[in-house]
């Protein structure tokens, strides 16, 4: 006989808890004020659930917190440096490993080395930091999405693809020279966390190498995005996740990842790549801000819990209840009539708070002001990925909007159970049956880059 089970359950099981921070309604409005409407500027201790990031907020194994135990601290040479670059290795291919102790440093340093001025760095989306990384360069980050990617309720298997002609379309009309490195980022988190093709990876690949233009992979979601390749494109349903990683970065340069994510750590990045001459010039700019170039920011039980878990992350059954944990979250939402990206990405549900809430204009800022809410009523902290995250500019320097106006619920990884989800999609639908209290906002601060960390706002009566 065989039995086939109708409930999931976590491929895990609970060795230590920790207390949340069950509120008043009362102390939540206190908080909020205190906090400039801006839950970035909350304390952790007043959130009930969560859900601001999925970035380096997720639970360690039990493997994980043993390997800790053996980090070997040296300034260099570090043992735990070279065994998290082996496992770099393994996965990426990449002949040089650079650590770093996080996402954005890799990126800075990358871009540090290559850019001018006058550069251009194409992207499917970029996000928040690598965005601000090339304009701090004075650098232009241009997002190349395919056209479904920005119609959020669309069902397409991989809305996260670049748009391999415009690409190709923006080569020739500003020259070679200017264009230093392609990004493409896995999974697409600017544009709701949707994956991107073995097939758009290729032909991205395929363009770069045809006018030598170098191309890397921002690999924070890599597994995720692995995962979504053997559910949906033809031809990976029998490979394994560890073999389709293998086959994604082959086709790229280099790699910036922050390994807060698909790494199952609470702190790590590496900044990856084949050339001889580029990797020494970002090992003269790591040295002065990240530290020597074998440990970059981290300490030897860093790099020892950030192996084990780029080992763990590729675990089949970890996929599968990561990707339908994030799906279960969005049909609950979708459910009580709540327009969300679909379909569901990995790490996170996008609300479209703009269609949600439209009577609040773009430029009132609709997940900004949906954020507040939702913390007010339930405790819960959310993310805006929208015109607030993304700053972008008209010419007269005025706000310009955002392709769409979201509220992210990213989840942490191997951190909250079912229920936890229900709750969260409860408050939701409470929401969007009370949507008629949701105000927009208006800044009262905001900073010239990164805006949306410590911006203060208020409501707009």
């Amino acid at each position: 006989m065989s039995f086939t089970a109708r409930t999931e359950i976590e491929p895990f099981r609970i060795k230590s808890v920790e207390p949340i921070g069950i509120t008043s309604p009362a102390q939540r409005q206190a908080a909020l004020k205190e906090a400039g409407l801006n839950i970035f500027n909350l304390k952790a201790e007043d959130v009930l659930i969560d859900l601001l990031t999925d970035s380096g907020t997720g639970a360690m194994s039990a493997a994980q917190w043993s390997a800790m135990m053996i980090g070997d601290e040296s300034y260099a040479g570090s043992r735990s440096f070279y065994k998290y670059e082996g496992q770099i290795k393994k996965i990426t291919g990449f002949k040089y490993v650079l650590p770093t102790h996080q996402g954005r440093s890799a990126e800075n340093i990358l871009f540090s080395a290559i850019l001018k001025p006058d550069s251009i760095v194409p992207s499917n989306t970029h996000f928040d930091t690598t965005r601000a990384n090339v304009e701090l360069q004075g650098a232009e980050a241009d997002d190349l999405l395919v056209a479904e990617g920005k119609q959020p309720m669309l069902e397409a298997p991989f809305k996260g693809n670049m748009d391999v002609a415009r690409l190709e379309d923006l080569i020739k009309r500003v020259g070679r020279e200017r264009i230093p490195v392609v990004m493409m980022t896995v999974t697409n988190n600017g544009g709701g966390g949707q994956p991107v093709s073995m097939a758009n990876l290729r032909e991205v690949s395929q363009v770069c190498r045809k006018y030598g233009i170098p191309f890397f992979i921002d690999a924070c979601r890599f597994a995720e995005n692995a995962m979504f390749i053997k559910r949906r494109e033809a031809g990976y349903a029998d490979k394994s996740p560890l073999e389709i990683t293998q086959e994604m970065f082959s086709y790229a340069d280099g790699a910036t990842m922050s390994a807060k994510k698909d790494g199952l750590a609470n702190i790590g990045g590496f900044l990856a790549m084949n050339d001889d001459h580029w990797i020494e010039l970002c090992r003269n700019r790591m040295i002065p801000i990240e530290g020597f170039v074998t440990y970059g920011g981290l300490a030897g039980y860093d790099m020892e819990a950030l192996a084990v878990g780029l080992e763990e992350v590729l675990d089949e059954n970890y996929l599968n209840y990561r990707l339908n944990q994030t799906a279960y979250l969005g049909q609950k939402i979708l459910d009580a009539g709540v327009p969300i990206v679909r379909p569901t990405g990995g790490h996170a549900v996008f609300i479209d708070a703009g269609a949600m809430l439209s009577h609040i204009p773009w430029n009132q800022y609709p997940g900004t002001a949906l954020s507040a809410y939702l913390y007010e009523i339930a405790g819960i902290r959310s993310c805006e990925i929208g015109t607030v995250l993304f700053g972008l500019k008209n010419p007269d320097g005025s706000d310009a909007p955002a392709p769409n106006e979201l509220l992210r619920l990213a989840i942490p990884r191997r951190m909250y159970t079912r229920s936890h989800m229900d709750y969260v999609a409860e408050a939701v639908a409470y929401a969007a049956e009370h949507k008629n209290e949701i105000h927009g906002l208006r800044f009262t601060y905001a900073a010239p880059v990164l805006r949306h960390f410590t911006a203060r706002y208020e409501w707009i009566s």
